[in-house]
């Protein structure tokens, strides 16, 4: 927010310097961005008056002007279409220097001589309005020096403020703060209610009293709009950042930022039946002042009447019922809306104004009367505005209530490392307008004034003396803590454990953006939607990533168009999802790999990576995770190759996937080696079981080997299932160690081949029951698997 330092000086004046003033507010969390002079330099211009104006003899767009600077009368030769007789004006004598280093000197003009000139904003720098000369008020004195008439030397200074301190919107706000800081009083301009002339009101209908809990209004008649914004008005808003439009707008804007209060002017008289204050229709249509249509969602609250909406409620007003050159009835509206319900609104329609900037801040709900009375007095003194009676529609039941919050002068003490006096503490409290509700050694319940929604528990008023007491003025202590090491959780697994194997692998780390190409995302996942963002940076990047995979291969493709062959990829991140509880924010590792199994060199044979060395990397990977197994089990999914593709589960569950990218996939890419992927969830993946001790068995252990003959398509994994599940508890030890395929074997079949141990932990296994064993496996296996044993 921009402000005047000359405005805020009459509403509180402390003895010290700009410098000190910005650096005291800065120290008290409203952060000064930067400050800028009022006005570039210039010197020599004074307040004139045009006594005549004449035809220029020679040319047909100049005038020729006696102007007077209140002493001597001179000629000047004017341009401006707006120059007349009786105009007071911004009159640069012979000898003025004006910005630019631009010096005034006697000239001749088609003849005629001219001593001086009459200037335009734009030309004193004060505007890039240019379009005639600049217009000073009727009660200007002539002769009086410009800089001083319109305080020129004045400093313009640019707050940031942080979200939670929407109160400090305005000069009323800022002033409060100066005041409480330097403990200073705070002179409030006089606001007195204004005295109906009529009694004619416009009904106004609550009907979305959640969203609007109060609506204050007042029917103004005979208004000129016709008339200019007084030049000190128009100065404040021009060092506020608001360009003057016309005076029911300016002093809309001049009272949102007097008093923090946004306001909107609507014309009476295009006005229907009556104000609704509701949510947006499916389907409605508006036009906003900046020209745009839009189409509003139903969770828009907007300002309508009997045909349709009007404005959206706290953003910005319709194109068809602000104030125009015909208006002369003014429908004032000034209205309380729950920030809740504004926030994130304007943003998702591209928007952001000074009233949508406010109210999903916070605006205080007690303040709209005081702003109408307000504007109702300027509208009065400007534009002869006949003012009618206050219209209030009000629940009390959905108007926020003001916390009530206790505070202990001990933990005043505790929290700040010093002792604060209870009449400091009190000082600070009333200064800040909380009211004290009760008050005891030490102890104070207050209520926190009607403009702090920030203020809720204890710490925050804390806080608040310590912003105002001064953060220098605190002592230094060092921090009393009693440090106990702590040892890792066992069942805990660092991700960075995972992220330092896959570099010790040859891996290198990227980082690829959240969002992603729709299309591209869509080709490899068609049944996952993505997330749409409503503002994306561009037309490729539009939607959040339903998977690593998409980001990684563009990461990939971008390296291989740069002649980088061997590529082996990964990164750490999240996916999102959306899923019946909502958005699913999921931390995923991933990876791709394409290019030779080795790096280049003598003793590389150019043999070209493949699914089981992408395989053998994950299971080092997955070996950190301590007292899990995991399994890879035939599996599909859209990205992958049919045929080479393969699900990771932990305890049936699903973590992962692995396997080659989809051919269609890769031709889409213009792949032309093999290129393979895996993804795992780490919530499910890093895990760990926390180990057990068991003791070891003094007796001897027993080993059998058995191989049998299966079906091609009968996995390995349920081979060995079948074999544990019928080996019995004391099987300690199952290997597959022999794959065969070839003579002797049936074409369509396989030999596996199987090392089995038992021990027992109390006593010696015999051979009958280690046969009773291998009886049932091999029975089974035949049942179950058709498996034959193999001779």
């Amino acid at each position: 927010m921009k402000f005047s330092e000359k405005w805020l000086r009459q509403w509180v004046n402390p003895s010290i310097t700009s410098q000190e003033l910005m650096d005291q507010v800065t120290m008290a969390g409203l952060e000064v961005d930067g400050s800028e002079k009022a006005a570039e330099d210039f010197s020599g211009v004074v307040v004139g008056e045009i006594l005549s104006c004449a035809q220029h003899p020679n040319a047909d767009k100049l005038q020729v002007c006696q102007v007077t600077n209140g002493t001597d009368t001179v000629q000047v030769i004017c341009g401006a279409p707006n120059a007349r007789q009786g105009l007071k004006v911004a009159f640069a004598e012979v000898g003025a220097v004006l910005p630019g280093d631009f010096k005034i000197k006697k000239a001749k003009l088609r003849q005629e001589e001219s001593f001086g000139m009459l200037c335009s904003e734009k030309e004193l720098g004060l505007s890039e309005a240019h379009d005639g000369i600049m217009e000073l008020a009727t009660d200007a004195v002539v002769g009086a020096d410009l800089r001083e008439y319109l305080e020129l030397d004045d400093l313009i200074i640019d707050v940031d403020l942080t979200p939670n301190r929407a109160d400090c919107l305005s000069l009323r706000g800022l002033a409060r703060e100066v005041g409480v800081l330097n403990k200073a009083s705070v002179t409030e301009p006089t606001i007195a209610p204004v005295a109906a002339v009529h009694q004619e009101t416009f009904p106004v209908n609550l009907i979305d009293t959640k969203g609007c809990p109060r609506y204050v209004g007042r029917v103004l008649n005979d208004v000129d709009v016709s008339v200019s914004t007084p030049v000190w008005m128009a100065e404040r808003l021009r060092r506020s950042g608001i360009r003057s439009i016309d005076p029911v707008v300016d002093v809309t804007n001049y009272v949102m930022l007097e008093l923090g209060q946004p306001m909107h002017g609507f014309d009476l008289d295009e006005l229907a039946e009556r104000i609704d204050v509701r949510r947006a229709e499916k389907g409605e249509k508006i036009t906003l002042l900046d020209g745009q249509e839009i189409e509003l969602t139903e969770q828009i609250l907007v300002i309508a009447d009997a045909k349709g909406p009007l404005a959206m409620a706290g953003i910005m007003g319709g194109e068809n019922s602000g104030v125009s050159t015909k208006t002369t009835r003014v429908f004032l509206e000034s209205a309380f809306f729950a920030p809740i319900q504004i926030a994130g609104k304007a943003r998702g329609y591209g928007l952001h104004t000074d009233s949508s900037h406010r109210f999903e801040r916070g605006v205080d709900s007690q303040l709209q009367e005081m702003a109408v009375e307000r504007a109702t007095q300027l509208l009065v003194d400007i534009c002869g505005a006949k003012p009618g009676p206050l219209i209030v529609e009000e629940n009390k039941d959905t108007v926020p209530v003001p916390a009530e919050i206790e505070l202990y002068a001990e933990v005043v003490s505790s929290s700040l490392g010093m002792e604060l006096s209870d009449q400091t503490i009190r000082q600070i409290l009333t200064g800040l307008e909380f009211s004290i509700l009760a008050e005891q050694d030490g102890y104070w319940k207050v209520r926190a004034p009607s403009w702090r929604f920030d203020m809720a528990i204890q710490a925050d008023l804390i806080e608040e003396i310590a912003r105002i007491y001064g953060y220098n003025n605190l002592p230094v202590t060092a921090p009393m803590a009693a440090m106990k090491p702590q040892g890792p959780k066992e069942q805990a697994t660092d991700v960075n454990l995972l992220v330092d194997r896959m570099v010790s692998l040859g891996y290198q780390e990227a980082i690829t953006y959240s969002f992603v190409e729709p299309a591209a995302q869509k080709a490899m996942f068609p049944k996952k939607d993505g997330i749409e963002l409503a503002n994306p940076i561009s037309a490729d990047m539009s939607v959040m990533r339903v998977s690593l995979w998409p980001g990684l291969l563009k990461a990939l493709q971008h390296n291989l168009n740069r002649q980088q062959d061997n590529v082996r990829l990964f990164e750490t991140g999240q996916r999102f999802r959306q899923e019946e509880k909502g958005l699913a924010q999921i931390d995923m590792l991933a990876g791709v790999v394409t290019g030779s199994r080795l790096a280049q060199g003598w003793y590389e044979s150019g043999e070209t990576v493949d699914f089981y060395d992408v395989k053998g990397d994950l299971e080092q990977l997955l070996a950190l995770i301590k007292g899990v197994e995991f399994e890879f089990v035939t599996g599909k999914n859209s990205a992958l190759h049919p045929g080479q593709c393969a699900r990771i589960e932990r305890n049936g569950k699903l973590v992962g996937y692995i396997g080659a990218l989809h051919p269609n996939l890769a031709k889409q890419y213009g792949f032309k080696k093999d290129v393979f992927l895996f993804e795992l969830r780490l919530d499910r993946t890093l895990p760990a079981e926390l180990p057990s001790f068991e003791p070891l068995s003094r007796h001897p252990a027993s080993t059998r080997d058995l191989a049998v003959v299966v079906d091609e398509d009968v996995s390995v994994s349920s081979v060995m299932d079948t074999v544990r599940e019928m080996a019995g508890e004391d099987l300690i030890s199952l290997n597959l160690f022999d794959i065969y395929r070839g003579k002797g074997i049936d074409s369509k079949r396989k030999s596996l081949a199987m090392g089995l141990t038992w021990q027992n932990p109390s006593r010696t296994l015999t051979d009958d029951e280690i046969n009773r064993f291998m009886e049932s496996i091999i029975k089974t296996l035949q049942t179950r698997l058709d498996a034959v044993l193999r001779g």
